[in-house]
Parts: C-alpha cells; sequence; structure tokens
C-alpha cells in the first residue's frame, strides 16, 4: 500500500539524477509545476539541453555527490548505473529526504503516479506499484473526465469559456442510437454540467439516472401517432429555462439535424435571443444498419444512400437496388410503403431489413424483400424504434438468410 499524497512543489528544490528519456518526463512536470530542478547527470537530452539553455532548471554534468542532496525536498534518481541508483536511494534515506527510485519501486520512498488530467482535475493512480496497469487505469480515467462520465467542476479556472456552457443558453445534444457508450464526448460533458435536461423518448435514456442529483429532467418523448408534448410546447421549454439562467441541455435521439427538428429549435431559440450550441450525434440512419452488420454503402453494392422518413418522398428515392434506402419512422406503414416504392420501380425482389431497438440488448432484424417484408413483420410483432433499410447492402448482413 502507499500513502495518496499531493505535493507543492513550487519554488522548492528537486533533484533529479539522471538525464535519460524517463528523467526527461519526470522533468517536464515538475517544472510546471514551478519547482527549482537541477539535474544531475554527464549526458543529458536535447530537451534537457535546451530547458537548462533557457534557465529553466540547472544541469550540473557531471556524476551524483552526496551533497547534491543538500538544501532538497525531493529527489527522483533514474539512471542505467545500479551502484548509483542505491548511492542515491541510500544517501536520501540517511537525509529524510523522499526519493523516487527509477526501476526499483520497492527501494524507493516515493513514486511518481500515472497521472489522468482534464477540465483541472487531476488523479493520480498508484496501482501496487505496477506501472503498465496504472498507465492503462490512468487512460480510463482521462477518457471518463473528458467526457463527463467522471463529473468535473466547469468554473475551474482551467477550463476555458469554450470548454464551458454557458448560463442561460441551450445545447442541442445528439444522443446516438441509445447506446450511452456512442455519446460524443462534448455531448457527455454537457450533459454532467446541466442544469435542465429536456430529454427525448429515444437516445441515451441510462445517462439520465447518472447525471448530478440536482438536474432536472423535463420528459417530452414522442411516440408513433402520440405526442403528448408537442413541438412547439418543447420549443417554450427551452427558452423558458433558458431564461432562468439555466444550462439547458436538450437530449435528442440520433443527430439533432437529421430528422430530428432540431433546426427548428434553434431558429426558435434564436428568434427569443437564446443562444444555441448543436452537438451532432450517430444518427440512427447509419449506426442501427451498422449494428446488423449493413453497411449503408459497399463497393460493388451501393454507392450511395437516401434517409427519408417512411411517409416522405418515397417518389424522390433513386429506384436502382444499388442506391441504398434508409427509412426512419416507417414501421406503421411499412406495407403501403412497399407497395409505393414497387410502383415506383424498384424490384418485389429487392432485399429489405428491419432492425429494432438498435445497440440495446433487445435488438432484433427481420429480413425479407419488398414484396414479404411488411407480412414478415407483423408476423414477428414488429415495433418501433426501429430503422428500415432497402437495397442489395443488406445481403451483406452476417445474419440475413
Amino acid at each position: 500500500m502507499t500513502y495518496p499524497l499531493g505535493l507543492q512543489l513550487r519554488g522548492l528544490d528537486v533533484l533529479v539524477v539522471g538525464g535519460g528519456p524517463v528523467a526527461t518526463r519526470r522533468i517536464s512536470p515538475l517544472l510546471e509545476d514551478g519547482a527549482r530542478v537541477t539535474v544531475v547527470a554527464p549526458t543529458v537530452s536535447q530537451e534537457i539541453r535546451d530547458w537548462n539553455g533557457r534557465g529553466e532548471l540547472r544541469w550540473q554534468a557531471r556524476a551524483f555527490m552526496p551533497s547534491d542532496l543538500d538544501r532538497v525536498w525531493l529527489v527522483l534518481t533514474h539512471t542505467s548505473d545500479p551502484a548509483t541508483q542505491d548511492l542515491v536511494s541510500e544517501e536520501a534515506a540517511r537525509r529524510k529526504i523522499f526519493c523516487v527510485k527509477g526501476g526499483d519501486p520497492e527501494a524507493g520512498t516515493a513514486w511518481v503516479p500515472s497521472v489522468a488530467e482534464s477540465h483541472g482535475v487531476t488523479v493520480g493512480v498508484n496501482a501496487n506499484k505496477d506501472p503498465r496497469r496504472a498507465k492503462r487505469i490512468a487512460a480510463w480515467l482521462e477518457a471518463a473526465l473528458e467526457s463527463g462520465t467522471a463529473p468535473v467542476d466547469p468554473q475551474s479556472e482551467r477550463v476555458s469559456v469554450d470548454d464551458a456552457q454557458k448560463p442561460g443558453t441551450v445545447a442541442l445534444v445528439g444522443g446516438g442510437p441509445g447506446a450511452v457508450e456512442l455519446l460524443t464526448v462534448r455531448g457527455r460533458f454537457l450533459l454532467a454540467m446541466a442544469d435542465v435536461v429536456v430529454a427525448d423518448r429515444l437516445g441515451p435514456r441510462d445517462v439520465l439516472p447518472r447525471l448530478r442529483e440536482d438536474t432536472v429532467i423535463i420528459e417530452v418523448g414522442k411516440k408513433a401517432g402520440h405526442h403528448p408534448v408537442p413541438q412547439s410546447e418543447i420549443n417554450e421549454i427551452l427558452v423558458r429555462e433558458a431564461r432562468t439562467g439555466a444550462r439547458v441541455v436538450r437530449l435528442k435521439g440520433g443527430d439533432p439535424f437529421v430528422l430530428g427538428r432540431g433546426g427548428e429549435e434553434v431558429e426558435y431559440c434564436a428568434s427569443h435571443g437564446i443562444e444555441t450550441e448543436v452537438v451532432p450525434g450517430v444518427t440512427s440512419a447509419i449506426s442501427v444498419p451498422a449494428a446488423a452488420g449493413i453497411p449503408v454503402t459497399h463497393r460493388g453494392a451501393a454507392t450511395g444512400f437516401t434517409v427519408i422518413t417512411g411517409h416522405q418522398q418515397l417518389d424522390a428515392a433513386p429506384s436502382g437496388t444499388d442506391h441504398t434506402l434508409v427509412l426512419l419512422m416507417g414501421v406503421t406503414r411499412l406495407a403501403e410503403t412497399a407497395e409505393r416504392l414497387m410502383m415506383a420501380g424498384r424490384p418485389e425482389s429487392t432485399p429489405a431489413a428491419v432492425i429494432e431497438r438498435g445497440w440495446t440488448p433487445e435488438q432484433r432484424t427481420t429480413f425479407g424483400t419488398l414484396s414479404d417484408i411488411a407480412a414478415r413483420c407483423e408476423a414477428r410483432s414488429v415495433a418501433a424504434p426501429a430503422v428500415i433499410v432497402i437495397g442489395d447492402v443488406v445481403r451483406l448482413a452476417p445474419d440475413d438468410p
């Protein structure tokens, strides 16, 4: 076990014995913290030479001497000579000076942790003196800090104005197809800091219980044919909450600007003097087919794709099977849609697939052709939310019978 402790080294003398790559890595954060660094080594890296030339540290081009420890608060020894390593650590112990002994942590009295740092939060990781394990954990923690999975304080002086959402503004966050892991880093951070979240029925619902306890959640979810909160009222909610000075996040499934009415919300906020930010999301039009192993384009199968709602502008879609058609919100009128597409020129044998609840444990795909996909879906009680894919690319799905 190690005792976790942060050291404030600003203005204090720190000795680094050795001038190779490891010593160089250790010196950089010491200089950033304002320590007075002395390096003792016959030869050093070019970076250390540069620091010395600019007066940022002092380099003594010689071997270590015990007197180098005079007035030192901390010593780090990173040389390739075991005898020098032992001499430094033994002399430091005699003088009651903490010593980081590179390559032999059991013999040292201090350890340099792997560090995760983001948004003004610094986390040091000591993994039972296993540096590789500590680096893996620190990398995961840094991703959590950057994404907002681990809450951070947006008022920290190290968070720029561009990083933090301003009070009294609205951020439209595309939540992707539903998996929390597919949220963007920016979107997850804004959610972690939100005062009010106006949430759709679709999208990453599992993120909501992870938000701050004082975050207000306003549910405005819609279902096919049932809109308990009409779009006009959603627009009003966004403006109303922002005018209280709250940081408002509009959490939407998919991408706000892909059949998500995000443009309408931006226009309404702008007309009422409310500043907005749009954070793109992973649109279900592409990600849900991908979850079923269906690419919307593929060499030799499709060079383009069209995304439309399942009951609008069908006649304008290209009719060739080598052009993928992705239909959103089209399950309830699938039979009518398939009939119209065949009447417009698409062959009855055109492959089709309907992917329900993409990126969730309940994901299910129903395969067929334009002539029978509606009947197959009815037999399996297929229900929204679902994405419909029509075209030759369906044959690329690994589960396509």
